[in-house]
C-alpha cells in the first residue's frame, strides 16, 4: 500500500496437491496368477482428444479403449450449458477393439529374430469417423485405420432342407428304396448319388428356378482394423521412437544412430535427417535414445542421447541436420564422476509440453524440466531414485540400471509424472512455488504407500536458479517398511491431454486414476 486507494493483491499461490483416486483397471491379475510374457504392456498413448486410449503389448497386439462418460446419454448440449452447476464426471473407459499389429519375423540376411513387441504407438488425425494410428516394433512401422463397417449378410436361399423340394420327397441315406438313376450309357451314378442323397433328391425335370443368394447390408456394425501402409527396411538398428508432425502429413522414426522423416502417404521412401554413425564404429561414443517433434512448429524436433544431452534441430537449416540449433545438457559436478555416471545419465524418454515451451526428460535417477529458451541447464530437477545410489552396483549386475522409464506432462503443464519400482509412480508439481511430490502405487488403493513429504521451497520456472525436488524417499523401503521390488517396475504411463487423469501399466494390467 503506497497511499490513496491503491491495493496490492498478493500473487496467487501454487496449486494444491492433487488427491488421486482409483478409476478403473483392465486385465487385473488374481493373487498368484502368473503373467504371460506376451501380455505385458509395452506402450500406452492417449489421442489428442483424450477420448481414445491405445495400448500395445509384447505379443504384438494393439488394444483400443474409448471413453464412455463424456457421452451425454440423450441430454442435449444446450441443456447441459444451461445447468448452472459443475458436473464432475468420473472418467470411464471401455474396451473397444484389438488387433494383431505385428508378428514375429526372421531376418535371414542378418540371422536375426525380430520380435513382435510394440515399442511405440502414436495417434494420427481422424477422418470420416475413422481412427488412424502408427505402431512400430524394432524394425517395421505400420499405419492402421480402424473403422466401423456395416455387417453384410447372405439372404435366404430357396433350398431349405427342412421343407419338401420338387416332388415332395426328401431322400434318405443309402437305405432308400428308390432305384438308382442311370446315365445314358446305362452306368449307375453309384457313390456320387449316395453323396447327393444325403442332401436332397432332385425332381426329374430339375428345379424350375434357382434363386442365387443375395448379399444384403444389415444395420449391425463391426469394428474393422486395416493396415493401410507398411514402412519397412529403413532402420539397421532398433526403432526406439516415432513421432507425428503437427503438419499432419509427416512423421519421424528414430533408431540408435539415425532419424528418418516419412510422408504418411509414401511407404517406400524416407529421408535420413540425422545420422550420428561415425565412419569407424569404434569411435562411437553416444546413441540416440528418444526423438519427438515440436507440438506446433512443424520444422522443429528434439532428440536425446545416451550421454544425457538433448539436441533441438531445425529442419529449415539443412537437409541433413547433423548440426543442432540448440544443445541442452547439465554440466557435470567436479569430483562426482564414477563408473556409473554415463549409464545413469542416459535419457530414456523426452516429451514436449503442450505449448512447446518446455521439454521433460527422464534419466535413471531424475526427471528434468528444460526451457527451450535457456540452454544453460534444466529449470527444475526432480529426484526419483536417489535412494538407489548406494545400490548401483547390484542394479548393474541384474541389468535393472538399463531400465527405460517413460515420463509425461499434464495438459496444463503444471505437473509431471514418471514410473518407478514396486509398481510405484510419482507426480511432481512444477508450477512456481509448488512443493507437490506424490508417490502412488498402481493398485486399487493408490495412496497405500503415500508418505507426507516435508515442504521444500521452490523457485519459479523463469528463475535462473535451478530447482531440485525430492520425492518420498527412504533408503530401499516404502512407507510400510517393505523393501522395494526391482522385478516389478512401472515403465509406461500417459497423462490425459485435457484432464488430470493418468493411465499406467503394471505388467499386463492397465490402471487408470483421476484427481
Amino acid at each position: 500500500m503506497h497511499g490513496g486507494d491503491e491495493v496490492v493483491t498478493a500473487p496467487a499461490g501454487p496449486p494444491q496437491p492433487l488427491d488421486w483416486k482409483f478409476s478403473q483397471v483392465f486385465g487385473e491379475r488374481t493373487a498368484g496368477e502368473e503373467v504371460q510374457e506376451v501380455d505385458i504392456i509395452s506402450a500406452i498413448e492417449f489421442d489428442k482428444t483424450g477420448d481414445h486410449l491405445a495400448t500395445g503389448d509384447r505379443g504384438g497386439r494393439v488394444v483400443l479403449f474409448e471413453r464412455t462418460d463424456t457421452k451425454d446419454h440423450g441430454v442435449s448440449r444446450r441443456d447441459l450449458e444451461r445447468m448452472d452447476y459443475l458436473i464432475s464426471r468420473h472418467p470411464e473407459f471401455r474396451y473397444k477393439t484389438e488387433f494383431q499389429s505385428h508378428e514375429p519375423e526372421f531376418d535371414y540376411l542378418k540371422s536375426l529374430e525380430i520380435e513382435e513387441k510394440i515399442n511405440k504407438i502414436r495417434w494420427c488425425q481422424t477422418a470420416n469417423s475413422a481412427l488412424f494410428l502408427l505402431s512400430t516394433n524394432d524394425k517395421t512401422i505400420k499405419f492402421w485405420k480402424v473403422q466401423e463397417k456395416k455387417v453384410k449378410k447372405i439372404s435366404d436361399m430357396n433350398l431349405d432342407p427342412s421343407k419338401a423340394v420338387g416332388n415332395g420327397s426328401i431322400a434318405s441315406s443309402s437305405n432308400s428304396s428308390s432305384p438308382k438313376p442311370c446315365l445314358a450309357n446305362g452306368s449307375s451314378l453309384g457313390g456320387s448319388y449316395n453323396y447327393l442323397s444325403h442332401d436332397f433328391s432332385f425332381p426329374p425335370g430339375g428345379l424350375p428356378s434357382l434363386h442365387l443368394p443375395v448379399v444384403v447390408t444389415s444395420q449391425e456394425t463391426n469394428l474393422v482394423a486395416r493396415c493401410r501402409r507398411v514402412y519397412g527396411h529403413a532402420h539397421d538398428y532398433h526403432i526406439n521412437s516415432i513421432s507425428n508432425n503437427s503438419d499432419g502429413e509427416t512423421f519421424i522414426s528414430a533408431d540408435d544412430l539415425r532419424i528418418n522423416l516419412w510422408n504418411l502417404e509414401i511407404s517406400n521412401q524416407s529421408f535420413n535427417i540425422v545420422d550420428v554413425k561415425p565412419a569407424n564404429m569404434e569411435d562411437l561414443t553416444e546413441v540416440i535414445t528418444s526423438a519427438e517433434f515440436h507440438p506446433t512448429h512443424c520444422n522443429m524436433l528434439a532428440y536425446s542421447s545416451s550421454k544425457g544431452s538433448i539436441r533441438l534441430i531445425d529442419l529449415r537449416q539443412s537437409a541433413l541436420c547433423d548440426s543442432h540449433a540448440k544443445l541442452f545438457e547439465e554440466p557435470e559436478a567436479p569430483g562426482s564422476r564414477s563408473f556409473f555416471t554415463e549409464i545413469i545419465a542416459s535419457i530414456s524418454d523426452i516429451k514436449f509440453a503442450k505449448d512447446g515451451r518446455y521439454i521433460l526428460s527422464r534419466d535413471y535417477m531424475t526427471l528434468k524440466l528444460w526451457d527451450i529458451n535457456m540452454d544453460s541447464g534444466p529449470v527444475a530437477t526432480f529426484q526419483v531414485h536417489e535412494y538407489l545410489r548406494p545400490k548401483l552396483c547390484d542394479l548393474y549386475e541384474n541389468d535393472s540400471i538399463f531400465d527405460k522409464f517413460e515420463c509425461c506432462l499434464s495438459g496444463d503443464g503444471l505437473r509431471v509424472a514418471t514410473g518407478s519400482y514396486s509398481n510405484l509412480f510419482r507426480v511432481f508439481g512444477c508450477a512456481p512455488g509448488s512443493t507437490e511430490a506424490t508417490t502412488l502405487e498402481a493398485s486399487k488403493n493408490p495412496m497405500r504407500r503415500q508418505v507426507q513429504t516435508p515442504s521444500r521451497p521452490s523457485r519459479p520456472l523463469s528463475s535462473i536458479t535451478r530447482v531440485v525436488r525430492r520425492g518420498t524417499e527412504t533408503p530401499g523401503v516404502d512407507a510400510n517398511g517393505n523393501s522395494f521390488d526391482f522385478t516389478t517396475k512401472l515403465l509406461h504411463l500417459a497423462w490425459h491431454p485435457t484432464e488430470n487423469s493418468i493411465a499406467c501399466a503394471a505388467a499386463n494390467s492397465l490402471y487408470m486414476y483421476y484427481a
